[in-house]
Protein backbone atom coordinates (compact mmCIF):
# COMPACT_ATOMS: atom_id res chain seq x y z
CA UNK A 1 0.00 0.00 0.00
CA UNK A 2 1.67 3.33 -1.10
CA UNK A 3 2.19 5.78 1.75
CA UNK A 4 1.88 9.48 0.62
CA UNK A 5 3.94 12.27 1.62
CA UNK A 6 3.41 16.12 2.02
CA UNK A 7 5.39 17.98 -0.30
CA UNK A 8 6.62 21.50 1.19
CA UNK A 9 9.60 23.44 -0.42
CA UNK A 10 10.14 21.11 -3.62
CA UNK A 11 10.76 18.39 -1.38
CA UNK A 12 8.41 15.41 0.11
CA UNK A 13 8.14 15.18 3.65
CA UNK A 14 7.49 12.44 5.32
CA UNK A 15 5.27 12.11 8.55
CA UNK A 16 5.10 9.76 11.77
CA UNK A 17 1.35 8.54 11.17
CA UNK A 18 -0.98 8.13 8.52
CA UNK A 19 -5.02 7.70 7.37
CA UNK A 20 -6.27 5.24 5.16
CA UNK A 21 -7.68 6.48 2.05
CA UNK A 22 -11.15 4.19 0.41
CA UNK A 23 -12.59 3.61 -2.72
CA UNK A 24 -16.06 4.30 -2.07
CA UNK A 25 -17.32 2.05 -5.03
CA UNK A 26 -15.18 -0.69 -3.02
CA UNK A 27 -14.42 0.15 0.67
CA UNK A 28 -11.01 -1.06 -0.04
CA UNK A 29 -7.85 1.35 0.86
CA UNK A 30 -6.24 2.51 -2.07
CA UNK A 31 -3.58 4.53 -0.21
CA UNK A 32 -2.35 6.11 2.56
CA UNK A 33 -2.31 9.72 3.74
CA UNK A 34 0.20 11.43 5.47
CA UNK A 35 -0.99 13.20 8.64
CA UNK A 36 0.75 16.71 9.33
CA UNK A 37 1.40 18.19 12.14
CA UNK A 38 1.30 21.92 13.42
CA UNK A 39 5.27 21.82 12.95
CA UNK A 40 4.66 20.78 9.33
CA UNK A 41 2.45 23.77 8.95
CA UNK A 42 4.41 26.15 10.19
CA UNK A 43 7.33 24.51 7.87
CA UNK A 44 5.12 24.85 5.14
CA UNK A 45 3.84 28.54 5.79
CA UNK A 46 8.03 29.55 6.41
CA UNK A 47 8.74 28.06 2.89
CA UNK A 48 6.02 29.26 1.72
CA UNK A 49 7.16 32.98 2.62
CA UNK A 50 10.07 32.34 1.84
CA UNK A 51 9.57 31.90 -1.66
CA UNK A 52 7.26 34.69 -1.94
CA UNK A 53 9.95 37.31 -1.69
CA UNK A 54 10.96 36.06 -4.97
CA UNK A 55 8.30 35.02 -6.91
CA UNK A 56 6.11 38.36 -6.40
CA UNK A 57 8.93 39.58 -7.95
CA UNK A 58 9.13 37.43 -10.98
CA UNK A 59 7.81 39.42 -14.27
CA UNK A 60 4.23 38.69 -15.09
CA UNK A 61 5.58 37.10 -18.72
CA UNK A 62 7.76 34.53 -16.47
CA UNK A 63 4.90 33.59 -14.59
CA UNK A 64 2.57 33.16 -17.60
CA UNK A 65 5.03 30.60 -18.66
CA UNK A 66 5.32 28.52 -15.98
CA UNK A 67 1.44 28.09 -16.15
CA UNK A 68 1.21 27.61 -19.00
CA UNK A 69 3.81 24.91 -18.36
CA UNK A 70 1.62 23.70 -15.62
CA UNK A 71 -0.64 23.06 -18.44
CA UNK A 72 1.60 20.74 -20.07
CA UNK A 73 1.71 18.95 -16.81
CA UNK A 74 -1.73 18.33 -16.37
CA UNK A 75 -1.67 17.21 -20.26
CA UNK A 76 0.99 14.86 -19.94
CA UNK A 77 -0.12 13.07 -16.58
CA UNK A 78 -4.00 13.30 -17.42
CA UNK A 79 -4.92 9.35 -17.74
CA UNK A 80 -2.49 8.77 -14.23
CA UNK A 81 -4.28 11.78 -12.35
CA UNK A 82 -7.77 10.42 -13.58
CA UNK A 83 -7.52 6.96 -12.53
CA UNK A 84 -6.28 8.07 -8.84
CA UNK A 85 -9.18 10.43 -8.69
CA UNK A 86 -11.43 7.82 -9.78
CA UNK A 87 -10.12 5.51 -6.94
CA UNK A 88 -10.67 8.28 -4.46
CA UNK A 89 -13.91 9.65 -4.97
CA UNK A 90 -15.51 7.07 -7.08
CA UNK A 91 -16.57 8.97 -10.01
CA UNK A 92 -16.51 6.79 -12.90
CA UNK A 93 -13.33 7.53 -15.64
CA UNK A 94 -16.07 8.18 -18.42
CA UNK A 95 -18.64 10.57 -19.57
CA UNK A 96 -18.33 13.58 -16.91
CA UNK A 97 -16.52 11.66 -14.75
CA UNK A 98 -12.94 11.76 -14.21
CA UNK A 99 -11.53 12.56 -17.49
CA UNK A 100 -13.66 15.32 -18.09
CA UNK A 101 -12.72 16.53 -14.73
CA UNK A 102 -9.23 16.61 -15.61
CA UNK A 103 -9.81 18.19 -18.76
CA UNK A 104 -11.39 21.06 -16.45
CA UNK A 105 -8.50 21.30 -14.63
CA UNK A 106 -6.75 21.56 -18.11
CA UNK A 107 -9.05 24.22 -19.67
CA UNK A 108 -9.20 26.42 -16.41
CA UNK A 109 -5.05 26.59 -16.11
CA UNK A 110 -4.75 27.16 -19.88
CA UNK A 111 -7.57 29.80 -19.46
CA UNK A 112 -5.69 31.54 -16.38
CA UNK A 113 -2.55 31.33 -17.51
CA UNK A 114 -3.43 33.85 -20.32
CA UNK A 115 -5.02 36.53 -18.56
CA UNK A 116 -3.45 40.13 -17.48
CA UNK A 117 -4.24 42.56 -14.93
CA UNK A 118 -2.74 46.04 -16.43
CA UNK A 119 -1.69 48.97 -14.78
CA UNK A 120 -4.89 51.36 -15.08
CA UNK A 121 -4.76 54.92 -15.68
CA UNK A 122 -6.87 56.68 -13.73
CA UNK A 123 -5.65 60.05 -14.59
CA UNK A 124 -2.92 61.29 -16.47
CA UNK A 125 -3.38 65.26 -17.09
CA UNK A 126 -1.55 68.58 -15.86
CA UNK A 127 -2.96 68.31 -12.55
CA UNK A 128 -0.92 64.96 -12.09
CA UNK A 129 -0.75 61.01 -12.71
CA UNK A 130 -2.68 58.23 -10.83
CA UNK A 131 -1.97 54.65 -11.71
CA UNK A 132 -3.64 51.94 -9.95
CA UNK A 133 -1.76 48.52 -10.00
CA UNK A 134 -2.41 44.98 -8.61
CA UNK A 135 -0.31 43.46 -6.36
CA UNK A 136 0.75 39.99 -4.70
CA UNK A 137 -1.09 39.42 -1.56
CA UNK A 138 1.33 36.47 -0.22
CA UNK A 139 1.15 33.09 1.56
CA UNK A 140 -2.35 31.97 0.16
CA UNK A 141 -3.88 28.87 2.18
CA UNK A 142 -6.38 26.72 0.33
CA UNK A 143 -8.63 24.04 1.52
CA UNK A 144 -10.67 22.00 -1.07
CA UNK A 145 -13.62 19.81 -1.00
CA UNK A 146 -14.26 16.46 -1.81
CA UNK A 147 -16.61 16.41 -4.97
CA UNK A 148 -13.88 18.01 -7.64
CA UNK A 149 -10.80 17.31 -5.96
CA UNK A 150 -8.54 18.45 -9.11
CA UNK A 151 -10.26 20.77 -10.78
CA UNK A 152 -10.85 23.24 -7.83
CA UNK A 153 -7.37 22.94 -6.53
CA UNK A 154 -6.52 24.53 -10.26
CA UNK A 155 -9.05 27.05 -9.91
CA UNK A 156 -7.41 27.74 -6.36
CA UNK A 157 -4.02 27.18 -6.96
CA UNK A 158 -3.37 28.61 -10.53
CA UNK A 159 -4.65 32.18 -10.36
CA UNK A 160 -2.85 32.53 -7.02
CA UNK A 161 0.29 31.76 -8.66
CA UNK A 162 -0.44 33.49 -11.86
CA UNK A 163 -1.33 36.72 -9.71
CA UNK A 164 2.64 35.88 -8.01
CA UNK A 165 1.37 34.31 -4.62
CA UNK A 166 2.45 31.39 -2.87
CA UNK A 167 0.39 28.58 -1.80
CA UNK A 168 -0.61 25.66 0.54
CA UNK A 169 -2.89 23.41 -0.32
CA UNK A 170 -5.14 21.59 1.94
CA UNK A 171 -7.11 19.03 0.68
CA UNK A 172 -10.45 17.04 1.66
CA UNK A 173 -8.94 13.89 3.91
CA UNK A 174 -11.37 11.99 2.12
CA UNK A 175 -9.61 12.57 -1.47
CA UNK A 176 -6.12 13.86 -0.69
CA UNK A 177 -4.43 11.86 -3.34
CA UNK A 178 -4.89 12.99 -6.23
CA UNK A 179 -3.59 16.24 -4.93
CA UNK A 180 -0.76 15.35 -4.03
CA UNK A 181 0.26 13.98 -7.04
CA UNK A 182 -0.75 17.37 -8.71
CA UNK A 183 1.36 18.82 -6.71
CA UNK A 184 4.09 16.89 -7.65
CA UNK A 185 3.61 17.42 -10.70
CA UNK A 186 3.41 20.94 -10.61
CA UNK A 187 6.76 21.36 -8.90
CA UNK A 188 8.43 20.08 -11.74
CA UNK A 189 8.20 23.44 -13.54
CA UNK A 190 7.81 25.98 -10.56
CA UNK A 191 10.40 26.99 -8.32
CA UNK A 192 10.62 25.05 -4.53
CA UNK A 193 7.82 26.78 -2.23
CA UNK A 194 5.94 28.09 -4.40
CA UNK A 195 2.78 25.72 -3.94
CA UNK A 196 3.11 23.37 -1.19
CA UNK A 197 0.48 20.60 0.20
CA UNK A 198 -0.53 19.49 3.62
CA UNK A 199 -2.94 16.71 4.18
CA UNK A 200 -4.76 15.61 7.39
CA UNK A 201 -8.07 15.66 9.24
CA UNK A 202 -9.77 18.70 9.58
CA UNK A 203 -8.21 20.35 12.22
CA UNK A 204 -4.77 20.72 10.34
CA UNK A 205 -7.29 22.72 7.95
CA UNK A 206 -8.19 24.77 10.45
CA UNK A 207 -4.65 25.68 12.13
CA UNK A 208 -3.93 26.63 8.51
CA UNK A 209 -7.04 29.42 8.01
CA UNK A 210 -5.66 30.68 11.47
CA UNK A 211 -2.40 30.79 10.80
CA UNK A 212 -0.79 34.29 11.42
CA UNK A 213 1.26 33.67 8.10
CA UNK A 214 -1.08 33.17 6.25
CA UNK A 215 -2.80 36.70 4.15
CA UNK A 216 -5.45 35.17 2.13
CA UNK A 217 -8.19 32.03 2.38
CA UNK A 218 -10.06 30.35 -0.33
CA UNK A 219 -12.10 27.50 0.63
CA UNK A 220 -15.05 25.61 -1.37
CA UNK A 221 -16.89 23.61 0.77
CA UNK A 222 -19.88 23.80 3.15
CA UNK A 223 -21.60 27.10 4.65
CA UNK A 224 -20.97 25.79 7.73
CA UNK A 225 -17.10 25.43 7.58
CA UNK A 226 -16.61 28.68 5.54
CA UNK A 227 -18.68 30.27 8.71
CA UNK A 228 -15.68 29.31 10.63
CA UNK A 229 -12.88 30.41 8.39
CA UNK A 230 -14.13 33.88 8.02
CA UNK A 231 -14.34 33.74 11.94
CA UNK A 232 -10.68 32.96 12.36
CA UNK A 233 -9.95 35.34 9.06
CA UNK A 234 -10.82 38.06 12.24
CA UNK A 235 -7.54 37.98 13.98
CA UNK A 236 -4.95 39.27 11.14
CA UNK A 237 -8.07 40.42 8.62
CA UNK A 238 -7.20 37.95 6.11
CA UNK A 239 -8.06 38.20 2.52
CA UNK A 240 -10.93 36.01 1.61
CA UNK A 241 -12.79 33.81 -0.97
CA UNK A 242 -15.52 31.61 -0.19
CA UNK A 243 -17.22 29.26 -2.53
CA UNK A 244 -19.93 27.63 -0.12
CA UNK A 245 -22.80 25.81 -0.58
CA UNK A 246 -25.43 25.93 -2.82
CA UNK A 247 -29.89 24.98 -2.82
CA UNK A 248 -29.73 25.84 -6.56
CA UNK A 249 -33.38 26.29 -8.22
CA UNK A 250 -34.69 25.45 -11.70
CA UNK A 251 -37.63 26.92 -12.65
CA UNK A 252 -39.56 25.30 -15.67
CA UNK A 253 -42.26 27.72 -17.27
CA UNK A 254 -45.51 26.20 -19.07
CA UNK A 255 -44.57 27.10 -22.51
CA UNK A 256 -41.43 24.76 -22.17
CA UNK A 257 -41.27 21.57 -24.35
CA UNK A 258 -40.53 18.68 -21.54
CA UNK A 259 -39.21 16.53 -24.33
CA UNK A 260 -36.53 19.35 -25.50
CA UNK A 261 -34.99 19.85 -21.64
CA UNK A 262 -35.42 16.90 -19.85
CA UNK A 263 -31.77 15.85 -21.02
CA UNK A 264 -30.51 19.19 -19.91
CA UNK A 265 -32.58 18.60 -16.31
CA UNK A 266 -31.37 16.04 -15.97
CA UNK A 267 -27.31 16.51 -16.11
CA UNK A 268 -28.18 20.13 -14.24
CA UNK A 269 -29.20 17.97 -11.25
CA UNK A 270 -27.34 15.00 -11.56
CA UNK A 271 -23.68 15.98 -12.69
CA UNK A 272 -21.09 14.07 -10.48
CA UNK A 273 -24.13 12.03 -9.11
CA UNK A 274 -25.17 15.48 -7.42
CA UNK A 275 -22.61 16.23 -5.66
CA UNK A 276 -21.84 19.76 -6.98
CA UNK A 277 -22.39 22.97 -5.52
CA UNK A 278 -23.94 24.80 -8.42
CA UNK A 279 -26.15 21.43 -9.22
CA UNK A 280 -29.67 21.96 -9.87
CA UNK A 281 -31.18 20.54 -6.58
CA UNK A 282 -34.80 22.16 -6.26
CA UNK A 283 -37.15 21.63 -9.70
CA UNK A 284 -40.46 24.01 -9.62
CA UNK A 285 -42.29 22.66 -12.50
CA UNK A 286 -46.07 24.33 -13.91
CA UNK A 287 -48.73 22.64 -12.63
CA UNK A 288 -49.42 22.28 -17.12
CA UNK A 289 -46.38 20.22 -17.48
CA UNK A 290 -45.81 18.53 -14.23
CA UNK A 291 -46.39 15.12 -15.18
CA UNK A 292 -45.09 15.31 -18.19
CA UNK A 293 -41.98 16.57 -16.75
CA UNK A 294 -42.00 14.05 -14.32
CA UNK A 295 -42.41 11.11 -16.68
CA UNK A 296 -39.93 12.25 -19.13
CA UNK A 297 -37.47 12.70 -16.36
CA UNK A 298 -37.69 9.35 -14.75
CA UNK A 299 -37.25 7.79 -18.24
CA UNK A 300 -34.06 9.14 -19.03
CA UNK A 301 -33.00 8.08 -15.36
CA UNK A 302 -33.75 4.59 -16.22
CA UNK A 303 -30.86 4.54 -18.69
CA UNK A 304 -28.30 5.67 -16.55
CA UNK A 305 -25.71 3.04 -15.59
CA UNK A 306 -24.47 3.74 -12.29
CA UNK A 307 -21.68 1.43 -11.06
CA UNK A 308 -17.79 0.90 -10.04
CA UNK A 309 -15.88 4.07 -11.54
CA UNK A 310 -12.86 1.48 -12.95
CA UNK A 311 -15.91 -0.01 -15.01
CA UNK A 312 -15.77 1.91 -18.39
CA UNK A 313 -19.17 1.44 -19.47
CA UNK A 314 -20.37 3.11 -15.35
CA UNK A 315 -22.39 6.66 -16.04
CA UNK A 316 -22.29 7.48 -12.66
CA UNK A 317 -20.47 5.83 -9.70
CA UNK A 318 -21.40 5.89 -5.77
CA UNK A 319 -21.89 8.66 -3.35
CA UNK A 320 -18.41 9.76 -1.84
CA UNK A 321 -19.10 8.90 1.80
CA UNK A 322 -21.05 7.24 4.33
CA UNK A 323 -21.86 10.63 5.77
CA UNK A 324 -23.45 12.17 2.76
CA UNK A 325 -25.12 8.85 1.72
CA UNK A 326 -26.79 9.00 4.81
CA UNK A 327 -27.71 12.19 4.37
CA UNK A 328 -29.35 11.84 1.12
CA UNK A 329 -31.36 8.70 2.45
CA UNK A 330 -32.58 10.50 5.60
CA UNK A 331 -33.62 13.37 3.16
CA UNK A 332 -35.54 10.77 0.82
CA UNK A 333 -36.93 9.31 3.89
CA UNK A 334 -38.45 12.31 5.37
CA UNK A 335 -39.68 13.03 1.98
CA UNK A 336 -41.53 9.91 1.32
CA UNK A 337 -42.96 10.23 5.25
CA UNK A 338 -44.29 13.76 4.41
CA UNK A 339 -46.29 12.16 1.37
CA UNK A 340 -43.11 12.67 -1.59
CA UNK A 341 -44.16 10.55 -4.60
CA UNK A 342 -41.07 8.67 -5.55
CA UNK A 343 -40.94 8.04 -8.90
CA UNK A 344 -37.79 6.02 -9.22
CA UNK A 345 -34.93 5.01 -7.38
CA UNK A 346 -35.40 5.70 -3.18
CA UNK A 347 -33.64 2.79 -2.05
CA UNK A 348 -30.29 2.19 -1.14
CA UNK A 349 -28.68 -0.09 -3.64
CA UNK A 350 -27.83 -3.89 -2.63
CA UNK A 351 -23.78 -3.98 -3.37
CA UNK A 352 -21.01 -2.76 -1.86
CA UNK A 353 -20.25 0.47 -1.49
CA UNK A 354 -22.22 4.33 -1.54
CA UNK A 355 -24.24 3.57 -3.95
CA UNK A 356 -27.42 5.17 -4.12
CA UNK A 357 -30.02 5.13 -7.05
CA UNK A 358 -31.25 8.11 -8.58
CA UNK A 359 -34.19 9.26 -6.71
CA UNK A 360 -37.22 11.60 -8.17
CA UNK A 361 -39.27 12.66 -5.70
CA UNK A 362 -42.38 15.09 -6.97
CA UNK A 363 -44.98 16.52 -4.77
CA UNK A 364 -42.96 17.89 -2.08
CA UNK A 365 -43.20 21.42 -1.05
CA UNK A 366 -41.10 24.21 1.19
CA UNK A 367 -41.34 22.48 4.99
CA UNK A 368 -39.93 19.12 3.89
CA UNK A 369 -36.27 18.98 4.10
CA UNK A 370 -35.22 17.78 0.44
CA UNK A 371 -36.24 21.04 -0.24
CA UNK A 372 -35.09 22.93 2.27
CA UNK A 373 -31.69 21.34 2.61
CA UNK A 374 -29.32 21.18 0.76
CA UNK A 375 -28.83 17.17 -0.27
CA UNK A 376 -25.70 17.18 -2.20
CA UNK A 377 -26.38 13.97 -3.33
CA UNK A 378 -28.68 11.94 -6.53
CA UNK A 379 -31.91 12.84 -5.06
CA UNK A 380 -34.23 15.76 -6.27
CA UNK A 381 -37.22 17.22 -5.09
CA UNK A 382 -39.83 18.18 -8.00
CA UNK A 383 -42.34 21.05 -6.81
CA UNK A 384 -45.14 22.23 -9.07
CA UNK A 385 -46.05 25.63 -9.07
CA UNK A 386 -49.19 27.34 -10.87
CA UNK A 387 -48.18 31.21 -10.74
CA UNK A 388 -44.38 32.92 -11.19
CA UNK A 389 -44.08 35.51 -9.60
CA UNK A 390 -45.22 33.55 -6.15
CA UNK A 391 -43.03 30.59 -7.23
CA UNK A 392 -39.52 33.21 -7.96
CA UNK A 393 -40.48 34.84 -4.21
CA UNK A 394 -40.80 31.39 -2.62
CA UNK A 395 -37.37 30.14 -4.57
CA UNK A 396 -35.26 33.55 -3.14
CA UNK A 397 -36.47 32.33 0.33
CA UNK A 398 -34.07 29.45 0.88
CA UNK A 399 -31.01 31.46 2.27
CA UNK A 400 -28.03 30.19 -0.61
CA UNK A 401 -27.40 32.00 -3.17
CA UNK A 402 -25.68 30.34 -6.02
CA UNK A 403 -26.84 29.59 -9.09
CA UNK A 404 -30.16 29.59 -10.67
CA UNK A 405 -32.18 28.65 -13.73
CA UNK A 406 -35.33 29.41 -16.11
CA UNK A 407 -36.57 26.71 -18.55
CA UNK A 408 -38.52 27.97 -21.34
CA UNK A 409 -39.24 28.47 -25.40
CA UNK A 410 -38.66 32.18 -25.29
CA UNK A 411 -35.01 32.90 -23.88
CA UNK A 412 -35.88 36.43 -23.85
CA UNK A 413 -38.64 35.96 -21.10
CA UNK A 414 -36.64 33.43 -19.23
CA UNK A 415 -34.00 35.87 -18.99
CA UNK A 416 -36.27 38.78 -17.61
CA UNK A 417 -37.48 35.79 -14.76
CA UNK A 418 -33.75 34.58 -14.14
CA UNK A 419 -32.72 37.90 -13.17
CA UNK A 420 -35.40 37.98 -10.33
CA UNK A 421 -33.45 35.46 -8.79
CA UNK A 422 -31.48 36.22 -5.84
CA UNK A 423 -28.28 34.15 -6.91
CA UNK A 424 -24.42 35.06 -8.32
CA UNK A 425 -25.08 33.05 -11.38
CA UNK A 426 -28.27 32.28 -13.65
CA UNK A 427 -28.84 30.29 -16.78
CA UNK A 428 -31.39 29.87 -19.61
CA UNK A 429 -32.44 26.46 -20.28
CA UNK A 430 -29.35 24.87 -19.10
CA UNK A 431 -27.87 24.69 -15.31
CA UNK A 432 -24.35 24.82 -13.71
CA UNK A 433 -22.75 25.50 -17.01
CA UNK A 434 -19.63 27.03 -15.75
CA UNK A 435 -16.63 28.70 -17.65
CA UNK A 436 -13.20 29.82 -17.27
CA UNK A 437 -13.74 33.09 -18.62
CA UNK A 438 -17.46 33.78 -16.70
CA UNK A 439 -17.11 35.14 -13.10
CA UNK A 440 -18.55 32.58 -10.47
CA UNK A 441 -19.41 33.35 -7.02
CA UNK A 442 -22.41 33.26 -5.00
CA UNK A 443 -24.38 35.95 -2.34
CA UNK A 444 -26.06 35.84 0.45
CA UNK A 445 -25.26 32.60 2.58
CA UNK A 446 -23.59 31.22 -0.84
CA UNK A 447 -20.24 32.78 -0.21
CA UNK A 448 -17.42 36.19 -0.60
CA UNK A 449 -16.26 37.05 -3.61
CA UNK A 450 -15.98 35.22 -7.11
CA UNK A 451 -13.65 32.95 -9.06
CA UNK A 452 -12.72 32.73 -12.79
CA UNK A 453 -11.53 35.42 -15.63
CA UNK A 454 -9.73 38.64 -14.67
CA UNK A 455 -12.86 38.83 -11.81
CA UNK A 456 -11.41 35.57 -9.86
CA UNK A 457 -7.67 37.05 -11.14
CA UNK A 458 -7.86 40.07 -9.27
CA UNK A 459 -9.18 38.25 -5.82
CA UNK A 460 -5.40 37.23 -5.71
CA UNK A 461 -4.15 41.25 -5.94
CA UNK A 462 -4.40 43.76 -3.55
CA UNK A 463 -4.70 47.17 -5.26
CA UNK A 464 -1.39 49.79 -4.89
CA UNK A 465 -2.42 53.54 -5.82
CA UNK A 466 0.71 55.23 -7.60
CA UNK A 467 0.08 59.40 -7.86
CA UNK A 468 2.75 61.28 -9.03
Amino acid sequence: MKQYSLFIGGTRIETATYADVRNPSTGQVVGQMPLATPADLDHAVATASAAFRTWSQVSEEERQVACRAIAEKIAANGEELARLLTLEQGKPLNGLGSRFEIGGALAWTRHTAELNLPVEILQDDNEGRVELHRKPIGVVGSITPWNWPVMIACWHIVPAVRAGNTVIIKPSPLTPLSTIRLVEIMNEVLPPGVVNVITGENSIGAALSSHDGVAKMTFTGSTETGKKIMASAVATLKRLTLELGGNDAGIVLPDADPAQIAEGLFWGAFINNGQTCAALKRLYVHDSIYEDVCSRLADYAGRIVIGDGLDETSILGPVQNEMQFNKVRELVDDARANGGRVLVGGTPIDRPGYFYPITLVADVDHGVRLVDEEQFGPALPIIRYTDIDEVIARANTNPAGLGGSVWSADAEKAKRYAMQLECGSVWINKHGTIQPNAPFGGVKQSGIGVEFGAEGLKEFTTIQTVLS
